[in-house]
């Protein structure tokens, strides 16, 4: 049996933090460590060789998640040249996409983890719950307007995305992507 080396061992893990990212935000966590370790290319024994538990994956995969997230409005701010504003309506546009809507693997972690969050018991998932609970005061920040309103904000673009994803191939899905755009993009 060959070992890994230590910088082929962080490449795997990486992978694996990435693929379980992407596959909780599309399936939730309840996919398999089998399932996933085949979807990162890697043997299910490999999984135990750097993580403790699944838990402790969906810990990292949310954390993961969150910063990807919090790497789209950073970008947004730069192509916009720190112009908020416009890198808030920016990330509006896209986030009430049909695009978005129909990707949630590539999508936001508010929305595609909410209910595997709200589902732990508080033991070993705490972690997960922490750094979403973070991830959903810092997404607020960045979509406030004043001192009162990012909640607002990211509460219509959440219960829009989950509604229209609910509704998909209806035409009410679509309805309620524009409804919530028009609602979000007023002047307040």
């Amino acid at each position: 049996m060959s070992r890994v080396s230590q910088a082929q061992a962080e490449e795997n893990r990486r992978r694996v933090v990435d693929t379980a990212s992407r596959l909780f935000r599309e399936h939730g966590t309840h996919v398999s460590v089998t399932d996933l370790m085949k979807a990162a290319g890697l043997t299910h024994g490999a999984f135990y060789k750097q993580f403790a538990s699944k838990e402790a994956l969906v810990d990292e995969a949310t954390a993961h998640a969150f910063a990807e997230l919090a790497q789209r409005y950073s970008t947004g701010l730069e192509r916009h040249d720190g112009q908020r504003v416009a890198a808030q309506r920016a990330l509006i546009d896209a986030y009430l996409s049909v695009e978005h809507r129909d990707a949630p693997a590539d999508g936001c972690p508010v929305a595609a983890l909410a209910t595997d969050i709200a589902r732990e018991d508080g033991g070993e998932g705490r972690e997960a719950r922490r750094v979403y609970a973070e991830g959903v005061a810092d997404f607020a920040q960045f979509l406030a307007r004043d001192d009162h309103d990012g909640l607002v904000r990211l509460c219509t673009l959440f219960g829009a995305l989950v509604l229209s994803r609910a509704t998909k191939g209806l035409p009410i899905s679509g309805e309620i992507l524009a409804a919530a755009h028009t609602a979000v993009t007023e002047e307040g």
